[in-house]
């Protein structure tokens, strides 16, 4: 099968971890461990989320002049060469000696008058009391939400149109290379209004798993996956009436209201792609991909299921 694993940013640096380079390099191999076996029997291209890491980046680039700080988007072109090069090498490591690997800088087209730009949901950087989000939201006039009981930056966040290297991402799979494409949702870029075919950089993140299950489509993926810190979609998350759904049709699915700032993004992707493609997806642990390519882990969603079900 061709697959498409699309790596949670918490997969890669998980909830209250230091964010250094020591720490995403074992996280990395752990994931790199997990998708390896895959490779002999499966085409994989691999997608990863950068929130941590790009909202790390801004904070080192808040010591400069406010005019001179670095956007999002160079930003997010720097978390793309990064967190690939980690991936790559991690992988060379478990992969066979002759296994290709490539990754792939990768920009994406978004709408200058998406709405997402006036109501920012992504989440990025780390986690803060209210106290210190108070402070710095006065200082640099950045805009925090809620994340459980703590608080997070988040930004402008358009809907993916267009992934402009979608034919060198095929031509590396016709050649049985692993592909690491379309980091943190790609690059977000549009065309200048009164310029023709003028790409510019955007002040934003593309949500990953959007990008990851248009990417899926554009290269005829039979099967997405959405890694992150969690075994399954689950209801009533954190509370004694917690329960994880495994399997369930897209229309199942819309009965839920899941968070806009996490899990929402991934149920919405899963359910497109099923819907659009008559094939499935799913969402659940880093640690159980393998077991999401059986059905056996994780929540699958796709249309040609019964109805609903539920893990034990």
């Amino acid at each position: 099968m061709r697959i498409v694993i699309a790596l949670g940013g918490n997969a890669l640096l998980r909830r209250g971890e230091a964010m250094t380079a020591d720490v995403q390099r074992r996280n990395t191999r752990v994931a790199a461990e997990a998708i390896a076996p895959l490779a002999a029997e499966h085409q994989l291209i691999i997608t990863h989320g950068n929130g941590p890491q790009v909202g790390l980046l801004a904070l080192q680039g808040a010591a400069y002049k406010p005019d001179e700080a670095y956007p999002l988007d160079v930003l997010g072109a720097e978390t793309e060469g990064m967190i690939g090069y980690m991936l790559e090498q991690e992988l060379g490591n478990v992969l066979p000696f002759e296994q290709p690997l490539a990754t792939l800088l990768t920009m994406v087209e978004v709408d200058a008058d998406d709405p997402g730009f006036t109501n920012p949901t992504k989440f990025v950087g780390p986690v803060y009391e209210k106290g210190d989000a108070d402070r710095i939201r006065s200082e640099k006039n950045w805009v925090f939400k809620e994340d459980g009981d703590k608080w997070r930056r988040v930004v402008a966040s358009p809907l993916p149109k267009r992934i402009f290297e979608i034919r060198p991402v095929r031509w590396l799979l016709e050649q049985r290379t692993i592909v690491i494409c379309a980091g943190g949702g790609g690059i977000p870029t549009m065309y200048e209004k009164g310029r023709e075919r003028h790409l510019v950089g955007v002040e934003a993140v593309i949500d990953k798993d959007l990008c990851s299950e248009l990417l899926a489509r554009e290269i005829g993926a039979d099967l997405l996956i959405m890694a992150t810190d969690a075994p399954a979609v689950c209801l009533d998350w954190g509370k004694p009436s917690q329960k994880a759904i495994h399997k369930a049709r897209p229309g199942d699915m819309k009965e839920f209201d899941f968070p806009a700032g996490s899990m929402g993004p991934k149920v919405d992707a899963a359910c497109h792609f099923a819907e659009t493609t008559g094939k499935a997806a799913a969402i659940g642990s880093l640690a159980d991909i393998a077991g999401m390519v059986r059905g056996d882990l994780g929540t699958i969603i796709d249309g040609r299921f019964d109805g609903l079900s539920w893990h034990g």
